[in-house]
């Protein structure tokens, strides 16, 4: 982890096209700017896990309803026999 020491309105980089900005510090609130293009999605750290949490449920879901899928298509062709 690279860690720095910035004051408000100093700038950070990272890489050509992501700008963090130092806006405000208040008590032990710090506010930052992120300029980023719009392809590349800014999330804080608790969004952020909460959505991939959200898409392994989905997932475990989706795959839970094809077994029942593939079950029922089974033993529909059993029935028919």
């Amino acid at each position: 982890m690279l860690i720095l020491s910035r004051k408000i309105d100093e700038k950070i980089k990272i890489g050509e096209d992501i700008t963090i900005t130092l806006i405000d510090i208040h008590g032990d609130q710090v506010k930052i700017g992120v300029e980023a293009p719009k392809n590349v999605k800014v999330f804080r750290q608790e969004v952020f896990d909460a959505i991939q949490n959200e898409n392994k449920a989905a997932v475990v879901e989706e795959q839970g309803n094809q077994k029942a899928i593939i079950a029922v298509s089974a033993l529909s062709k059993l029935l028919k026999k």
